[in-house]
């Protein structure tokens, strides 16, 4: 696999000349370059500028000050984002692939189990995906549209040249917001001047050649942590992928990490006809648990069952255990590629548009918090409170709020608040009584847990055991409200576990099968410590490592928010 950066190869960056001219560099980086006087407060601006550097740097300091810092910066987000494959430990020489929609079946060509007809759209090995537009280094890509430098120019500028398209990848166009300052709306800038980074990221799809027979390899599947709708959709596309490449052992575990070290807990046989139909009810067909195991035992096991591919779905806590299945993998020099399928219906994964599971329930708690509004619009000085899922990112209860335009208040945990005073919640819910005759309030079940006791208690997946934020503002309201003399009926609505067991919609159906397909192809690539996702519209294979630094928080200076904020009229509670 060629690891050269993109970058490099349509020359945008010349290793030998590192000399940046502000004005004039825009030809070698796309540097969106303005000179502006913002009204922000310098310690405001170094804040923001601060933690968004951090983000991009991934955590590494930039001296901006270095004309080489560019170059540099680039060769650091190449390296970490190169994606671990398993012939960087092992001696693998590929094979012409047995994928293919044309011929669904492999045709014995010269003597060999190759394809009749290679023309069936597989992704380049350099293909890569940035921010929102696609580059090729071979003409013979999916979605061809490759970048060259521009005839007669004089300087290394490039221009798109696109070719005709017909996939679903020929949507994404030349759509890149150009900042001009680091304090414009939404933002996302590296340096003071806003400067424009190329950071691409490997493009996921099936590949030419492949690095396992088909015939000979175990595949196994399995599902951790809690239910999220869509699990059942995963599975299925799984299964179907990676028979149509010729895989006949397919293998469920039960019950999370658990099923590897369990001796009550069988292999389930997998095949398309058992999950022909699974994607029709929510929950999981394989069953779920959080926490995990010993990484030596698991992989011990691994080895014996002789599976070769395991595919594992779940959230940030099951990404942290499959990197160290890999890693262990990679120590014993073991030829079995552990590819993430990231699963959390609270759209807290890095890197990641969204994660399936999450349109369904933004979509599911419409009917929680629809049925708040009419319970506090058909009552006297009727409140409705709904607690909705989101432990450390309140990005369900945020589009919750947005799409419903029934929230009067949306409380987050990135957003602190306080109950008393002129300017606390309780002073708000007079307002709203007193002006509109009712009021709507939806809080995700992470925010004010500083107002609650800490139990100091862990589930098992050792995430600390939250409060019951629901409960406490009902209370405090009721209480508010009793104290002053004015009477409230308040009405609390917890839909967490109907959203969680729901069946997926159509969005999240359609997400889950390409998901599920992509996470085989990469198997199949040869990569090993990889999940798959959807970042900036476009479906990319990143190392895991990079995904679970932190959770994927709101935030409070986005545009989104802000929207949100429009949308409830709720003012500041801080």
């Amino acid at each position: 696999m060629t690891s050269v950066s993109l970058i490099n190869a349509v020359n945008f960056i010349s290793p030998t000349k590192c000399i940046f001219h502000p004005k004039r560099d825009y030809f070698a980086f796309n540097i969106s370059y303005t000179s502006t006087k913002s009204k922000t407060s310098e310690t405001q601006m170094r804040s923001k500028q601060s933690r968004i550097t951090t983000l991009a740097a991934g955590n590494q300091e930039i001296d901006f000050t270095d004309p080489c810092w560019k170059p540099k910066f680039q060769e650091d987000f190449d390296s970490r984002f190169n994606l671990p494959h398993l012939r960087d430990a092992l001696p693998l020489k590929p094979r012409p692939t047995t994928f293919s929609l044309k011929n669904r079946n492999a045709q014995p060509v010269n003597g060999a189990n190759v394809l009749e007809d290679r023309k069936n759209g597989y992704v380049n090995e350099d293909d890569r995906a940035l921010l929102k537009r696609f580059s090729h280094p071979s003409s013979q890509s999916l979605g061809n549209s490759y970048l060259m430098p521009k005839r007669g120019s004089g300087v290394k500028a490039i221009q798109s040249v696109s070719r005709p398209q017909t996939s679903d990848f020929s949507r994404g166009g030349q759509c890149v917001i150009k900042y001009s300052s680091p304090t414009s709306a939404g933002a996302e800038c590296i340096d003071p001047d806003c400067s424009w980074i190329e950071q691409w990221v490997h493009r996921a799809g099936p590949r030419e050649e492949i690095y396992f027979e088909p015939g000979e390899v175990k595949a196994g599947i399995v599902t951790c942590g809690g239910l999220c709708p869509g699990l059942n959709d995963v599975i299925r596309q799984i299964v179907f992928t990676l028979e149509l490449y010729g895989v006949k052992k397919i293998v469920g575990i039960q019950y999370g990490y658990r099923g590897f070290f369990d001796p009550g807990l069988a292999e389930i046989k997998l095949s398309r006809e058992v999950v022909q139909n699974i994607n029709l009810a929510g929950g999981s067909l394989l069953g779920v648990s959080r926490g995990g195991g010993d990484i030596s035992e698991i992989v011990d096991s691994i080895q014996a069952r002789g599976i070769d591919m395991i595919f594992i779905l779940g959230g940030n806590g099951t990404h942290a255990g499959a990197n160290a299945i890999h890693n262990e993998c990679r120590r014993r020099k073991m030829k079995v590629s552990v590819i993430c399928v990231p699963k959390t219906i609270d759209n807290d994964i890095l890197l990641m548009d969204k994660t399936f599971g999450f349109d369904t329930a933004v979509e599911a708690a419409q009917r929680a918090i629809n049925s708040a509004y009419i319970e506090a619009r058909s009552a006297y000085h009727g409140i409705g409170l709904v607690k909705l899922m989101g432990r450390s990112s309140g990005f369900i209860a945020m589009h919750a709020s947005l799409s419903s335009g029934q929230i009067d208040v949306c409380l987050i945990p990135e957003v602190p608040f306080q109950l008393e005073g002129p300017y606390g919640i309780l002073q708000h819910l007079e307002h709203l009584i007193e002006t509109k005759g009712s009021a709507v309030l939806c809080v995700a079940e992470g925010a004010g847990q500083y107002f609650l006791e800490k139990t100091n208690s862990t589930d098992a997946s050792g995430n600390v055991r939250l409060g019951d934020i629901g409960v406490y503002l009902q209370q405090q309201i009721k209480k508010h409200f009793s104290g002053i003399g004015i009477p409230a009926d308040v009405k609390y609505i917890d839909p967490t576990y109907m959203i969680r067991a729901c069946r997926a919609n159509a969005s999240d159906a359609i997400l889950c099968t390409v998901l599920g397909q992509n996470a085989v192809h990469g198997a199949f690539a040869g990569f090993s410590g990889i999940t798959v996702g959807i970042c900036n519209s476009h479906y990319v294979y990143l190392p895991i490592p990079e995904v679970i630094s932190s959770p994927r928080v709101v935030d409070p200076d986005s545009r989104m928010w802000h929207r949100c904020l429009t949308s409830t009229g709720q003012p500041d509670f801080s």
